[in-house]
């Protein structure tokens, strides 16, 4: 582990990234290193305890960890200052854990061990003993290291990509054959191992782990989408959220954008997705939805329409859904794309080939959610699906081939209550977690911003004894920069369930304010922006308001300080924005 953390040190001293590569590559063949601990060292490097397709997670809050380190530095009084200098806790523990009498000798392979007894540990008790435990066996460089490791955010500028890379520098092997493993298998200390032994062809599809999913970039008008590719597939960009479904032999997973498994929140789609008479993964969006037979609504016009994201909230997180609930919020998962089926995982075929695939199996699956829409002209499906509750329907596509086809759809789209349009070009190929010109979105224009929470306050008069001001920020780089504060828009139930969730994932207690944990993304709504020299991010934003929690994203989707400039630099060309 001490090689580890020293690696990763030499890490984040570099901003090159060939450079990172290299240096993770090298440690990956290393003499003194087993392959054994390279494909642990692996997953750690890609910021997390474990891999991907395991259901494992620690559930060791900060606060735990921040009371653990300040027993162990024996001066829990001065955190507060070295946290404010560093902004991690695990720099934190590199700082204030003093150095073990006997020289510790933790091998990589020992600490995944010791972070799989943690995880295996009840309450927080017996978690925090554990981590005790590890932290005493553990250098201060070390310890940095293995809190980052815990927390899921290494700081050192290194993706998953790159060690990917990284791999197929040590192995000699393409870096398309690391991918493609790693992908199938969901577990990149996997692909380690077999391309260790030249064996990475051998990898096969294992479900019920989540694929990334395939992105999408902003144009501004019908011209600039339709400036890179012709004769567009077109459908609405509903306000659900994105899912991903995985369906075998009845069995059903249905995965967020975060990779964290919601199935339990949405337990009326299990037998519909499980109807499909294949092996299938599926990316679709998860809607409330209104007017579905069965719900009551008797008017033509109510029937088949998708209901704001806050209906859906209501839905979001909850372990238990009653019956009540599920009639009073239908869902619906409407599929747009097919990554896996036949055996066969699909992403590499063009998108036209994709539908067809995905039309197919809405016509042979089993009558357990019927298949609603119309053709139109070969396309696909077009017009509003009608969806009972629990359905899974086929989303509807339409053909656009003008600016004025786009605008029009638009207004319908809208019209529909629905937020725009996603335009893709039928030719393009499934990329997870890549964001390009292949697949476009096109929005209401409304002024907001997905940021990231990083303090909170407790709130005034009866919000008194709940944490309803939060402090928001914006990526410039590996760094969260702040950019303003909203204290409206929540429901107050919003309000104290996030207050739990923040009284425990607390990094720093300053009375009235905490900085907390950078985990939590909402968007937020403003009327313009100016420059200022209050916030890090050197812009405020002019009445801010919350819009909703975004828990379908990581931080690391948050908006950029680039795209903060893009809008002030929009904004600016149409009127003044004074200084404050």
């Amino acid at each position: 582990m001490k090689r580890l953390a020293e690696v990763c040190e030499k890490i984040a001293a570099t901003s090159k990234k060939l450079e990172k590569v290299r240096i993770v590559a090298e440690y990956f063949t290393d003499p003194a290193s087993t392959t054994e601990d390279a494909a642990c060292a692996s997953v750690f490097l890609s910021g997390r305890p474990f891999p991907i397709w395991e259901e494992t997670t620690l559930q060791v809050g900060g606060s735990i960890l921040w009371r653990i380190v300040a027993e162990l530095s024996g001066n829990g009084g001065d955190l507060d200052a070295t946290y404010r200098r560093h902004g991690d806790l695990g720099a934190v523990a590199g700082e204030v854990l003093p150095t073990p009498a006997k020289s510790p000798n933790l091998s990589v392979s020992q600490v995944q061990e010791f972070f799989r007894k943690i995880a295996s540990a009840r309450g927080p008790a017996a978690k925090g003993a554990m981590v005790r435990e590890l932290l005493l066996h553990s250098t201060p460089l070390e310890a940095k290291y293995i809190i980052k490791i815990m927390t899921g955010d290494l700081r050192i500028g290194l993706k998953e990509s790159l060690v990917e890379e990284a791999i197929a520098k040590a192995y000699g092997t393409p870096v398309a054959s690391v991918q493609r493993a790693n992908m199938l298998l969901g577990d990149i200390g996997q692909t380690l191992r077999l391309a260790a032994v030249c064996a990475l062809d051998t990898a096969k599809m294992r479900l019920f782990h989540p694929l990334g999913f395939m992105l999408a970039s902003p144009a501004e008008s019908a011209e600039e989408a339709l400036s890179y590719f012709q004769n567009a597939t077109v459908e609405d960009k509903y306000d659900g959220i994105r899912a991903q479904a995985h369906c075998s032999g009845g069995e059903v997973r249905i995965y967020s954008r975060t990779r964290d498994e919601i199935t339990e929140s949405f337990p009326e789609l299990t037998a519909p997705l499980g109807a499909f008479s294949q092996d299938v993964i599926l990316d679709g969006e998860i809607l409330a939805w209104s007017g579905a037979p069965g719900d009551g609504a008797d008017a033509p016009s109510d029937a088949g329409r998708a209901l704001p994201f806050s209906a859906l909230q209501q839905r979001l997180g909850r372990k238990k859904v009653s019956e009540a609930l599920m009639q009073r919020v239908p869902v619906a998962y409407l599929a747009f794309d097919v990554l896996y089926a036949g055996g066969e995982l699909l992403i590499h075929l063009p998108l036209r080939e994709r539908a067809s695939v995905l039309d197919q199996l809405f016509s042979n699956r089993k009558p357990a959610g019927p298949h609603l829409g119309g053709l139109r002209d070969g396309l696909g499906f077009a017009g509003e699906p009608t969806a009972p509750r629990g359905a899974v329907v086929r989303a509807s596509i339409s053909g656009a081939a003008s600016p004025e086809d786009l605008d029009r759809l638009f207004d319908e789209a809208q019209g529909r209550g629905n937020e725009g349009l996603m335009i893709k070009d039928p030719e393009s190929s499934y990329t997870p977690g890549r964001r390009g010109k292949s697949w476009l979105k096109m929005k209401r224009h409304l002024a907001t911003l997905d940021v990231v929470v990083t303090g909170v306050e407790y709130g005034h008069g009866r919000r008194i004894k709940v944490l309803s001001d939060y402090t928001f920020a914006v990526r410039d780089g590996e760094r969260l920069v702040n950019i303003g504060k909203a204290y409206s828009g929540l429901t107050d139930v919003e309000i104290s369930k996030m207050t739990k969730w923040f009284l425990a994932h607390t990094v720093l207690d300053q009375g009235l304010k905490l900085v907390v944990e950078p985990k939590i993304v909402i968007e937020v709504a403003f009327n313009n922006m100016m420059r200022s020299e209050r916030h890090e991010s050197g812009y405020a934003l002019r009445f801010p308001r919350i819009v909703r929690l975004r828990p379908d994203k990581l931080p690391e989707e948050a908006d950029t300080i680039e795209r903060v400039r893009e809008i002030y630099a929009q904004q600016a060309g149409n009127t003044h924005s004074p200084a404050i």
